[in-house]
């Protein structure tokens, strides 16, 4: 038979290492905020920007090593840029020693708009089957 294979060859399946690889980093970076943070450095909104900003690196790293994705899922850039800006502003804030009301607003702001962007990265997949 000299004809063409009419079969075309399977798509190569991810290798989930590099997955593991990544989520065993991000763990170990949840962890060390864990363990080298006090109990009262957790009633402060600065620690829950950081976690919410590990949960959205997590999710946003999880996007990119996913391989054979049929659609692409995209984070809004400009929701994630405003998270980062009201998270720079809260820590600035606590830096320079300035009253503790703008620095839990800008907190929560940031984890605002992390948690928004997370969701809709979220939905976006659900919507998709990926």
């Amino acid at each position: 038979m000299t004809g063409a294979n009419s079969n075309p060859e399977p798509s190569p399946k991810p290798r989930p290492g590099s997955t593991i690889f990544a989520a065993a980093l991000l763990l170990l970076a949840l962890a060390l905020v864990v363990i080298y943070t006090s109990r009262t450095a957790f009633l402060s909104p600065l620690a829950l920007v950081v976690v919410a900003a590990i949960g959205l690196a997590a999710l946003l790293l999880q996007l990119r090593l996913r391989k054979g994705m049929g659609v692409s899922v995209r984070a809004p850039v400009w929701l994630n840029v405003l998270g980062v800006i009201f998270a720079v502003a809260a820590v600035l804030t606590d830096v320079l020693r300035l009253p503790p009301a703008p620095m839990v607003v800008a907190a929560l702001a940031a984890i605002l708009c992390f948690a928004c962007s997370g969701v809709i990265v979220l939905n976006a997949m659900r919507k998709n089957k990926v």
